[in-house]
Parts: C-alpha cells; sequence; structure tokens
C-alpha cells in the first residue's frame, strides 16, 4: 500500500492514488520507490496515476475498475474526465448529454 503525506493508495491493486491533502504543482512525490514531481496541481479527492496506464486499460479503485482509460496516462498524471471514461453510466462522461438529462429535459418541454 502506497501511503504518503498528500495521497493514499486504497487498495493494494488500484493503478492510482488518492490526493488527501492538496498538492502543488512542482511537488516531488514519492510513488513505488520513483520520484515524480507533479506536472498539475491535484485537489483533495482527485487521483493520480501510481503506475502508467495503457489507453483501454480498466481504471482501479477499491481493488474495482472505476472506468477505462481514454488515452495514455502516465504514472503520476492526473486521472479526471479528460481520460477516464465510466465504462458503466454515461453521466459520467463529457462525451454528450446522458440519457437521464435528455428524460428530464424532454418532461420540462427543453431542448437538450
Amino acid at each position: 500500500m502506497i501511503a504518503t503525506e498528500n495521497f493514499v493508495q486504497l487498495h493494494r491493486e488500484d493503478n492510482i492514488v488518492v490526493c488527501r491533502k492538496r498538492a502543488m504543482k512542482g511537488l516531488e512525490i514519492i510513488i513505488n520507490e520513483q520520484g515524480i514531481t507533479l506536472n498539475d496541481t491535484i485537489d483533495v479527492g482527485h487521483k493520480i496515476a501510481c503506475k502508467s496506464i495503457n489507453k483501454g486499460d480498466k481504471v482501479i479503485k477499491y481493488g474495482v475498475a472505476i472506468g477505462s482509460a481514454m488515452a495514455d496516462i502516465m504514472q503520476g498524471e492526473h486521472v479526471h474526465l479528460t481520460n477516464l471514461q465510466s465504462d458503466y453510466i454515461d453521466s459520467h462522461t463529457r462525451t454528450g448529454v446522458n440519457s437521464q438529462s435528455k428524460i428530464l429535459h424532454s418532461i420540462l418541454g427543453k431542448q437538450t
């Protein structure tokens, strides 16, 4: 398990770690015995890859897949809606309006 001042791995099989204390761009952290300099500021609750994740690979949190990588994600890179796609519900992607929103808009008489 990985635990640093700023990040924690929630399950030993996770390929991401979760920020538990805001980590500023330029901060060097140690993950899997490798020093990594953060390219972005990472806020509490956000994720970074604790190892490289190839496009199409599953992103694992809590020991289970939470989605798929939409692009190659380098170790230490922010894992977020720009490079992570939910495999389960379209409301967690930014590729279009989800079906629940379409239903709500049709009930309210709004265009989607």
